[in-house]
């Protein structure tokens, strides 16, 4: 038994030639591609330290009419409690430099790329 005859179009549109050598579309960017100048300064989810200490230091205030002798032993509570917290930021950060395993902030980008800009014409 002999194989049916088909019309000339449908062998055409069965290996795909109906589509007459389409290219694909030619990506045309808006922009130039090239790195910018500097990165949007995205803020850093900061730790929220001292916030019990800040907390009972307004609440004596509240209570004593703002009064800083009243609400000295507080006060001095919450600025120890700003050392400390400063003092761990320091040794993080430092601690942060020497290893490069984590993501870089904003500003330290920016950093980088005021040192090594772009090239922007050959040699």
């Amino acid at each position: 038994m002999a194989a049916p005859a088909y019309p000339a179009w449908v062998g055409r549109w069965v290996t795909g030639q109906w589509r007459q050598k389409k290219r694909p579309p030619l990506v045309r960017p808006t922009r130039p591609l090239v790195l910018a100048d500097k990165v949007a300064n995205r803020r850093e989810t900061a730790d929220t330290t001292c916030i019990t200490e800040m907390s009972v230091m307004m609440a004596c205030w509240k209570q004593n009419d703002f009064n800083d002798t009243a609400c000295a032993k507080e006060i001095q509570m919450f600025y120890d409690c700003v050392a400390r917290a400063e003092k761990e930021r320091r040794e993080n950060e430092d601690e942060e430099t020497l290893s490069s395993q984590r993501n870089l902030t904003s500003s330290k980008v920016n950093k980088l790329l005021r040192r090594f800009p772009n090239i922007t014409r050959y040699a």
